[in-house]
């Protein structure tokens, strides 16, 4: 059925339910993981240059909480004896980040969560994961 699913993690409750279901469905069917964290780039101001946080200092943070999230996944799936790999990357939008990923990495499934960090923003399916659904010629198994 599927042999390469992705779920995207943002560390929140709800994407931990599609970690859980992606981790279910590749055991089911036999299927490799890839696990995948977008971070934000660093907010260049145009108005000054005063930073409240350097650059890198805010790029080091960024990859310790990717990191952070895709682990959680990536140990979830050892844990159920799944072959899991696990990316951290970076894009201003985090939708084509992901429909990106799926498409150079191979995957045949996307599980999302139906909303994360974003999720008040949008009333019914996160801004995120509504886009890709809209845009992904990958099929999206959105988990509520």
């Amino acid at each position: 059925m599927y042999q390469r699913i992705l779920v995207p993690t943002d560390g929140s409750d709800v994407t931990t339910k599609a970690v859980q279901t992606a981790v279910g469905l590749a055991k089911l069917c036999g299927a490799k993981l890839d696990a995948i964290s977008v971070k934000e780039p660093f907010p260049y101001s145009a108005i000054s240059e005063m930073q409240p946080v350097p650059p890198q200092e805010f790029y080091d943070a960024q990859e310790r909480i990717a990191a952070a999230r895709v682990k959680a996944v990536k140990d979830a799936a050892t844990a159920a004896g799944i072959d899991c790999q696990a990316h951290t990357v970076e894009a201003l939008h985090a939708w084509e980040a992901i429909i990106d990923h799926a498409k150079t990495q191979g995957c045949d499934l996307i599980v999302m969560a139906s909303h994360g960090r974003r999720g008040v923003a949008a009333l019914l399916l996160g801004s995120e994961t509504q886009r890709v659904l809209i845009h992904s010629p990958t099929p999206v198994l959105v988990v509520k």
